[in-house]
């Protein structure tokens, strides 16, 4: 073979040079192309293998080189190399390990991972086959020298990552293998390693603290799939007992213990284990946590006592389906006298160990909300756990509130633990935990003013969180049980009127507003606490506070509490209005200084103010003039800056400026979302108003400069205005497509055509002749844009136009299924074909179900227009040499893929098409298909069969049958 001997035997040095990662660029190219070429090569590799037998090379970087040219032979190569070459990489291996036996330096950890993958790799593939002894080889090698017993632990767990790691994707063939490889192992050899791993941890416990660690934690590996009795007996737990006393080794013995209690088992078998090594555990002392400092221990030590809880409760939980009493009752006990344990690892001021114990806490109160009652210590241990979870929602001095970072993000995730847990507790016991919050919330309010944040923000946020934890129907909390509505109303008063709104830390602020408006449903309960909250919000306490954070936050609470209370809000609207009017500002670019809110945030304003004027009970000249003044502003500021704009001769320059006109739009148009099917715009007499500022922003259209933000801001106001202000909207609409139409991009036609699409389904025939008008000027902007070159590997460009296509398709079964058949008869013969075929085309070509699904939807509809007697000339000559020959070949392609759900909502869209052709055509439609459906090497007997259901009435029946028809026709 021309390659065999392509190589010389020994290595290109100069192209080794490039491994190093300081070297120049093209020693990188050329080791970069050494590497390729011996991997392409037959036997290249066997250099490599050579070098690492012999020691050839010091260079780290080319041994890990040659371990991995090694790595992709057995990965890729293995089944194809001679009995000779397997046996050479099995040699190389072996007096590889042999030489880091006697190195008084071991390698670099990278390089023997890298080793240890390779081994790994080579057990996966010839274990079964060619190298039963691989383990007793290794074994007999490496016995207890230090540097082999390394590599040894290393390889067991890259084996583990092959084999048995469940996180890692396995085809079904490596599953079975993989089940194949454990099974073998089970019979073989797992108790020798067992053993070995016994005399690695004995042997190195007080010297070599790394190396232990490293062979617990494949100890801990393995137990999960091995006998657990090889492991779970005394002579290996007291091992594993006595490292939980030795610094170094604890956290690693602990996980080890944590995987063996993790194991599946039988319910009374776990029960017995996680009893037996609690009771080892305890006497040991392990559990007088009070006087343990090593926080990382104690985090390892929770999860393991998390472990042991919740294997108890599955067990319990087993156990009492069966409904073996006395044992279930055991279990509980069990379950019941880690509790004390569990408490205090809850309540530890380190919150990665409290963390670590949410679990068992969690299932330990789901037990107890299976109880039919509970004892008086349950009830006990209810509460214990309550009051933890409220001292451990609160926030540490540490806390940052203006620079949230990795740390803060950690607390925030513990809280939602919490919460959990304070909702479980909230279904074993409602009335304990309301009592519970009601006295702490009482107690923390009446001294407020002296109390720390942290203790003033928890007590208001466990208030808010018994909206959620106590369940109520639309946030109705206010009826039904009058203990529950009457704790809560109390608790809101006090909140409202003990002025804690006055409270200096951001946080304090932000819970008062969450929790106003959680339980917005109060006021309408007790309407004369809304002016001291509605000053709260307008004041230095909400939207003019110091923070920008909170006034964010606040100006969208204020629009939710606006909304929900509208009603009430009558006395106070003009007042509102003129507090929050130089919030309404639209921020002019040029200000260098902040405005005190963002954008984003002008909208939820902007809103508030529509909702305010809207709902109000002036008559509708007053809201006319209220809702004036508020646009106004904002079309003054649109035309001044719209008149800048293409006089700015810099491109960020005209970007800010584009910026600010959207926003104009944006605020103008959130403003409408107050109207409802009651209050209508022409009944607020606001349609003036609007009118205007459409008006005043369709100019934008035609700008020069800044295009793409420009038309999205003005065709997002013209989608509100068709809601808002109906047929009045008609008149602009011509002139507004025009100017869209012009020097169109994929994304801009893409966004357009939801727009005519919603024109034509709302008004139809009114909008007939400017369909009609626009129609081929839309088709052709869009087939201009698609017949647009792009680069062949351009993902984006493909996608934009695959999107475009079905916006496109879309569009025409608007037309076609609003009864305006009128739109596209009336294009002309030539257009109308145009159009047609690229339906056909989009039904069969395009390998793109959601949009041949539209075609064929069409189809359908266009036969049922056009297709009968009195339909368009011409048309049932394309229904047989086009649209059924389409209903054929779309199926019969290789990309029409059946066994995707879209597809066959596409195939069941084809076969009501050919049903619609039948209902129009009749025999005809029958006789055209017996001709027809030989020329595509159908049986006489199937298109006669085929030609039978299609006459019966039953669709289902159909559609059916053609899927089993065109399932046979690919095989």
């Amino acid at each position: 073979m021309a390659c065999e001997s392509a190589l010389p035997a020994i290595m290109d040095e100069q192209a080794l040079m490039g491994l190093n990662p300081n070297a120049d660029a093209c020693y990188r190219q050329r080791a970069l192309a050494y590497f390729e070429q011996l991997k392409e090569s037959l036997d290249g590799w066997e250099v490599c293998a050579e070098a690492l037998a012999k020691g050839v090379y010091s260079d780290d970087h080319v041994k890990f080189f040659c371990f991995q040219v090694l790595e992709h032979q057995i990965k890729f190569r293995h089944g194809t190399l001679a009995a000779a070459q397997q046996q050479l990489i099995r040699e190389t291996l072996m007096k590889w390990l042999q030489a880091q036996l006697m190195n008084v330096h071991p390698e670099k950890p990278f390089i023997r991972n890298k080793a240890a993958q390779v081994l790994a790799l080579t057990f996966v593939m010839e274990y079964l086959t060619l190298w039963p002894k691989f383990f007793f080889d290794i074994l007999n090698l490496v016995g207890l020298n230090l540097n082999g017993v390394d590599i040894y632990l290393r390889t067991l767990m890259a084996i583990d990552a092959e084999v048995v790691d469940r996180d890692i994707l396995h085809s079904p063939e490596e599953t079975r293998r993989n089940i194949l490889i454990k099974d073998t192992m089970r019979e073989q050899c797992i108790p020798a390693l067992v053993e070995s791993w016994f005399q690695i941890l004995q042997t190195y416990q007080h010297t070599h603290s790394e190396l232990t660690c490293q062979c617990l934690e494949v100890v801990g590996a393995y137990v999960s799939w091995i006998d657990l009795n090889l492991i779970a007996n005394d002579r290996f737990v007291n091992l594993l007992l006595s490292h939980m006393s030795m610094e170094e080794l604890r956290e690693e013995a602990c996980d080890c213990l944590f995987e063996i209690v993790n194991k599946g088992m039988e319910p009374v078998d776990k029960t017995k284990l996680v009893e037996s090594l609690c009771q080892v555990l305890q006497s040991a002392g392990f559990f007088n946590i009070e006087q343990e400092e090593d926080v990382d221990f104690l985090a390892k030590f929770s999860r393991l006592v998390n472990g042991m809880g919740q294997s108890l409760v599955l067990s319990w939980t087993k156990l009492s389906k069966t409904g073996d009493a006395k044992v279930s009752a055991e279990t509980l006990r069990a379950v019941e006298g880690k509790v004390p344990l569990m408490l205090q690892l809850l309540i530890h001021e380190d919150d990665d160990i409290s963390a670590n114990i949410v679990g068992f806490c969690y299932d330990y109160l789901h037990v107890l909300k299976q109880l039919p009652a509970l004892s008086e210590q349950q009830k006990s241990n209810v509460e214990a756990i309550m009051l933890a979870v409220m001292n451990k929602l609160k926030y540490d001095d540490e806390y940052n509130f203006e620079n949230e970072g990795e740390d803060e993000a950690m607390f925030v995730e513990y809280r939602k633990q919490l919460k959990m847990l304070l909702d479980r507790l909230a279904q074993v016991s409602p009335e304990l935990l309301l009592e519970a919050v009601h006295r702490v919330f009482s107690a923390t309010m009446q001294n407020w003013q002296t109390v720390q944040f942290m203790e003033v923000e928890v007590a208001i946020r466990l208030l808010y969180m018994l909206g959620e934890a106590l369940p109520a129907s639309h946030g109705a909390h206010f009826s039904g049980d009058t203990t529950k509505t009457s704790t809560l109303q109390s608790m809101m008063r006090t909140l409202i009127s003990c002025g804690v709104s006055e409270y200096q830390h951001s946080s304090v602020t932000l819970e008062f507003f969450e929790t106003v408006v959680r339980y917005d449903k109060f006021f309408l309960v007790e309407p004369q606490h809304i002016p001291s909250v509605l000053m709260a919000f307008l004041d230095h306490r909400g939207l003019r506070h110091s923070s920008p954070k909170v006034r964010s936050r606040v100006a969208y609470l204020f629009s939710r509490f606006i909304k929900t209370l509208h009603k009430h809000m009558n006395a106070f609207i003009e007042d509102i209005l003129s507090r929050i009017q130089d919030l309404l500002e639209l921020a002019p670019p040029e200000n260098g200084f902040p405005a005190p809110l963002s954008s984003d945030d002008q909208l939820f304003m902007f809103e508030t103010a529509g909702v305010l004027i809207v709902n109000g009970e002036s008559p509708a000249e007053r809201k006319q003039a209220l809702m004036r003044s508020l646009l106004t502003p904002l079309m003054e500021a649109f035309r001044m800056l719209l008149a800048k704009l293409p006089q700015e001769a810099g491109e960020e320059r005209q970007a800010v400026l584009a910026d600010c006109l959207s926003h104009a739009v944006g605020f103008a148009s959130r403003t409408s979302k107050a109207f409802s099917n009651k209050q209508t715009v022409k009944q607020c007499g606001c349609s003036e108003v609007y009118l205007d500022c459409l008006q005043t922003f369709l100019p934008a259209l035609s700008c020069p400069v800044q295009r793409g933000p420009l038309r999205s801001a003005v065709r997002s106001f013209l989608h509100r205005m068709i809601i808002c202000l109906e047929e009045e909207v008609l008149p602009f609409i011509p002139a507004a497509s025009q100017h869209m139409l012009k020097d169109c991009e994929p994304k801009d036609l893409q966004e357009f055509i939801p727009l005519v699409s919603q024109i034509t389904a709302k008004f139809k025939n009114q909008v007939s002749p400017f369909l009609q008008e626009i129609f081929m000027p839309l088709v052709m902007a869009i087939f201009e844009v698609l017949s647009r070159p792009a680069e062949e590997n351009d993902q984006t460009a493909a996608l934009e136009k695959q999107m475009l296509r079905r916006s496109y398709f879309s569009f025409i079964q608007t037309i076609a299924s609003s009864g305006m058949n009128e739109v596209m008869a009336s294009q002309g013969a030539e257009n109308i074909e145009r159009v047609l075929f690229t339906i056909i085309q989009g039904a069969v070509d395009f390998p793109d179900p959601i949009a041949q699904k539209t075609c064929f939807i069409i189809l359908s509809r266009l036969v049922e227009l056009w297709g009968g007697k009195d339909g368009l000339v011409g048309f049932p000559d394309f229904i047989y040499k086009h649209i059924v020959p389409a209903c054929f070949m779309a199926p019969l392609k290789p990309t029409f893929d059946l066994s995707d759900a879209q597809t066959v909502l596409t195939l069941s869209e084809c076969t009501l098409t050919l049903h619609m052709i039948h209902l129009k055509r009749g025999p005809e439609c029958i006789q055209f298909l017996q001709e027809y459906l030989p020329s595509l090497q159908v049986s006489a007997e199937i298109t006669q069969e085929l030609c039978q259901v299609l006459q019966q009435p039953d669709v289902k029946v159909l559609k059916n049958y053609m899927k089993v028809f065109f399932q046979q026709a690919r095989l």
